[in-house]
């Protein structure tokens, strides 16, 4: 290799592992005008399922990326979801509606996981400023003041890459984790479960809504995927092997139960289901996202929503650092932020999980009766899983609604359906009572009285109005910073992002 300064780049971002998180990343990086390189072991996408659900703000993500379409048609909404005892009694049920979320999309929706990120790739392929590197593995990094370099294997031999951050995607056992000696929290929640994934026949006689079977002498997960597709989970009895639950002489008798028909089984794997968290997520210039920072049972579904909202928080901040000289220090903002809530929907998953995994007959006799006691009452169980605003981070800590999550209004208009986030584009927002000058660089400046709201804006005041709120600046992800006085906006999110103030006037 010929010599190099250790300022020359031949990336900005090196996202290493390009499953759902690491593609998403690269897709929202190379939309904001970041030069990215992607690498991953395997050259094709992976080809069966494994996540078999995302909720309406990780939809949310993908109309952001323009290919909501396009997953949408291997996904479809969520259906119900209850939890039943072994004799059929309902012990509680969440209803997910298809139109009521903070979105504008379906509450939740069970897909295809290798459609998904095919349709990701695709963003990546079509810009030139993503280098996608397939059968490319990590295996090690320097890194100093100006970047990381990157030592790699490929096709043709080790090869060296230098980036100004490197992010790692690499899922559970993320090489990049270890190599930079980060620990994990254990949870302290593990159980190994079968899953097996069908493809099933139009006239098949599977269920039409996901259950949780919490039956003792083996608790049972019977979900939708999307179309054509259904998952079953069966947790394993103590003294049963993996080689032995494998066998289709195993599993045969097991889906038989269900009386669905003639069915296709299109994956068999066993899994340890379990709660972890990275005690760091970010050293210097390098960076952990989705598996690599956290892991935890599938029972609340959220386990690739949590890495793609990784993606989000992060590629704007990198974005921002990149591209318009943002201090440094807004990095820290986003384990700051993620971290909280990755570790309350673990705690959450863990909650779901006990009360699924219970075999002691006398717990479970008792698990029962608290559960309908609670159900009759119109008592939750289980803690709703809405995520808590930020507490710290990248927001205006104080004002109303900061840190919380900006819904996104719909409206039939006549050209059809609009929505905020097609009409205001990818930058921040400041959303404002009236006209007023440009924003700075990254902060699109739109009125209430905008003609392109028109049909948007009772929404948006009724949010306002119930905050008491002049003014909101919502910021690329779609989390509020702030609420207040527009010029005074203005300066505080100059101020977090290291800049100096905007405005003459604080306001």
């Amino acid at each position: 290799m010929s010599p190099r300064t250790l300022s020359d780049v031949d990336c900005d971002v090196l996202v290493v592992g390009l499953g759902p998180v690491g593609a998403a990343l690269a897709a929202l990086l190379v939309r904001a005008g970041v030069k990215v390189m992607a690498i991953d072991r395997s050259t094709e996408v992976y080809p069966l399922p494994r996540a078999a659900h995302f909720d309406h703000e990780i939809m949310r993500v993908f109309q952001a990326l323009g290919v909501a379409d396009a997953i949408g048609l291997h996904a479809r909404p969520a259906p119900a979801y209850e939890f039943r005892a072994a004799d059929g009694q309902v012990l509680m049920r969440f209803d997910l509606p298809v139109d009521r979320s903070p979105s504008g999309w379906a509450t939740g929706y069970m897909f295809n996981q290798p459609a998904a990120e095919h349709a990701l790739r695709a963003i990546l392929a079509a810009s030139p400023l993503a280098d996608i590197r397939l059968g490319w593995g990590f295996l090690g990094l320097e890194q100093d003041d100006d970047g990381v370099s990157a030592r790699l294997s490929s096709p043709a031999g080790e090869q060296m890459v230098r980036a100004r951050y490197l992010v790692g995607c690499d899922g559970a056992s993320s090489w990049v984790r270890e190599t930079l000696g980060i620990g994990l929290e254990d949870f302290r929640f593990d159980e190994p479960w079968l899953v097996v994934d069908a493809i099933v026949p139009p006239d098949a006689r599977t269920p039409d809504i996901n259950l949780q079977i919490c039956d003792p002498v083996r608790p049972v997960t019977c979900v939708l995927m999307g179309p054509g597709r259904h998952r079953w989970e069966f947790m394993l009895r103590p003294g049963e092997t993996a080689e032995q639950v494998l066998d289709d002489n195993f599993i045969r008798p097991l889906i038989e139960a269900w009386d669905c028909g003639p069915l296709e089984i299109e994956r068999k794997a066993v899994y340890r289901f379990h709660g972890l968290a990275a005690q760091t997520w970010r050293s210097d210039r390098v960076l952990l996202a989705g598996d690599a920072a956290h892991q935890m049972p599938p029972f609340a579904g959220q386990g690739m929503c949590s890495g793609v909202r990784d993606a989000a928080n992060l590629a704007w901040k990198l974005a921002a650092v990149i591209g318009d000289s943002a201090d440094p220090s807004l990095l820290d903002s986003y384990q700051a932020e993620r971290d909280p809530h990755v570790r309350a929907l673990i705690q959450l998953a863990i909650g779901m999980g006990r009360v699924v995994c219970a075999t002691d007959p006398a717990e479970v006799a008792a698990r029962d009766a608290q559960m309908l006691a609670a159900q009759a009452a119109g008592a939750p169980p289980i803690p709703p899983s809405a995520p808590a605003a930020f507490g710290a981070g990248a927001i205006l800590a104080g004002s109303a609604g900061a840190g919380a999550y900006f819904p996104q209004p719909w409206s039939q208009g006549p050209a059809g359906t609009e929505r905020l986030d097609d009409v205001l584009g990818p930058d921040a927002w400041l959303i404002t009572p009236s006209g007023g000058a440009p924003g700075p660089q990254g902060v699109r400046v739109v009125a209430l009285d905008d003609p392109a709201l028109i049909h948007l804006a009772p929404a948006l005041i009724a949010w306002l109005d119930a905050r008491d709120a002049l003014a909101v600046l919502v910021r690329p992800d779609r989390y509020v910073f702030g609420t207040g006085a527009p010029e005074a906006l203005l300066d505080a999110y100059a101020a977090q992002l290291g800049r100096a103030a905007v405005t003459t006037s604080s306001g």
